[in-house]
């Protein structure tokens, strides 16, 4: 049986669809977040990869409070680049031990008229961005034949409020809500991004991979379809940017490439909008009530 540690596997959105996805599926899969000890200590981690043993360290705790970071860059520098190169020159002292590590699509910035590929330069506008892109190069550098980067953006799915959940909630209290138009990304289910990462760790592929649903959305569109399927009479306002300010600069365009994430499946993986329907009629459904068509 194949033994897997999910840091944020506990709280986190992408941690706790890991733990499903791979218990459904054989593997033991055991959790350990910020509640179990100080995940900056190297003391701690040390001992608690001698204790777990695993084959399969999937990382996905991260500073994710983008606006914070900007006032907090040191803090957001320990958690994106220090604690995944710890765990990088752990698992390279032992004889075994995969690492995926997660990324997100604000590594990339600036005027771009076609979905981001791997290889492309990355341009971080912010100190989240540009933190999490260090941890991108401190586990490829310390760790290069056993870790994958997986960059992912815009994540909606059960276990933890995310944007979907916010928007619908909003409607539901207001007759109308404004929404940003201006920023276009790559919507993804965080149970789809799970099995994705299932077999990435199967097949233990290494580098930089893109792993999203397909297809791009503004903001205010994944709103607009969020509002249309849950049959809401909520009035949608689109906004600029400049409208909705905010302390750290969103890149306008990050949509992700994911073809070669697709050639790996042997298939496309399916449209944001499908999965969005999915987890609207069923996870979202059974947390908060039924979703009429």
């Amino acid at each position: 049986m194949t033994k897997a540690l999910v840091l944020g596997g506990a709280t986190g959105l992408l941690g706790q669809a890991l733990m499903r996805v791979l218990q459904a599926h054989g593997w033991q899969a055991e959790a350990l977040g910020r509640a179990d000890g100080n995940l900056l200590e190297l003391d701690f981690l040390e001992e608690q990869f001698s204790q777990r043993k695993p084959d399969v360290v999937f990382n996905t705790v991260a500073w994710t409070q983008v606006d914070d970071a900007e006032d907090h860059a040191e803090e957001a520098l320990l958690f994106n680049r220090t604690l995944p190169d710890a765990l990088a020159r752990l698992l390279a002292r032992q004889e075994k031990g995969f690492l995926v590590h997660y990324s997100t699509d604000f590594v990339f910035s600036g005027k771009h008229t076609t979905a981001w590929k791997e290889d492309d330069t990355p341009t971080p506008a912010s100190v989240y961005g540009s933190t999490k892109l260090a941890g991108e190069e401190a586990v490829l550098s310390a760790l290069p034949d056993r870790a994958c980067v997986v960059r992912t953006a815009w994540l909606f799915g059960p276990g933890r409020r995310n944007f979907v959940d916010v928007i619908l909630a909003a409607c539901h209290k207001r007759d109308a809500i404004s929404v940003v138009h201006d920023q276009y990304g790559s919507p993804t289910y965080s149970l789809d991004l799970a099995q994705w990462s299932l077999a990435l760790a199967e097949q233990r592929v290494t580098g930089i991979w893109h792993a999203v649903n397909s297809g791009q959305a503004s903001w205010c569109e994944l709103a607009a379809e969020a509002i249309a399927l849950n049959s809401g009479p909520c009035r949608l306002e689109p906004i600029t940017s400049e409208q909705w300010p905010q302390k750290a600069v969103r890149p306008k365009f990050s949509v992700l490439d994911n073809s070669k994430l697709a050639a790996l499946l042997g298939k496309n993986p399916r449209p944001w909008a499908q999965a969005l329907r999915e987890y609207l009629f069923s996870e979202y459904a059974a947390q908060n009530g039924a979703v009429t068509q």
